[in-house]
């Protein structure tokens, strides 16, 4: 079995998360920047069905769905290291290149328009974003 069809199928929300982010893996300034870093960051879209689970493990990223239920998105559960959670619309945002900053990020959080959980590891993904 090749590693595709390992891969369980992406649905959603966490598809296209996926679409964006597993392009990285080709590009050797990704490798070379992330090849000592491990980290789970949980993107949970609050009006959405699916949440993505963002995996980055040793200059490879990888994208895993999970049912956005409140006990499947526990750290416990999910395993993640960082955690956002705001509406769609914030991360098609994000996703699509718009204009994101750190303080377009802080002052989300500050209006209560996204929730965040360890926010070193969710600034990662910022960095992503901008190779």
């Amino acid at each position: 079995m090749s590693e595709e069809e390992k891969k369980p199928k992406l649905r959603g929300f966490a598809k296209m998360v996926s679409k964006e982010v597993e392009p990285l893996n080709s590009y050797d300034k990704f490798k070379e920047r992330y090849k000592d870093t491990e980290v789970k960051v949980l993107l949970n879209p609050k009006d959405g069905k699916e949440a993505a689970l963002i995996i980055l493990d040793k200059g490879k990223i990888y994208v895993e769905s999970i049912k956005n239920t409140k006990e499947n998105l526990k750290k416990k559960n999910a395993g993640w290291d960082g955690f956002l959670e705001a509406k769609l619309q914030i991360f098609l945002d994000i996703l699509t290149g718009g204009d994101v900053t750190v303080g377009m990020v802080v002052k989300k959080i500050l209006t209560r328009k996204a929730k965040i959980r360890g926010i070193k590891h969710v600034l990662i993904l910022l960095q992503l974003f901008s190779i």
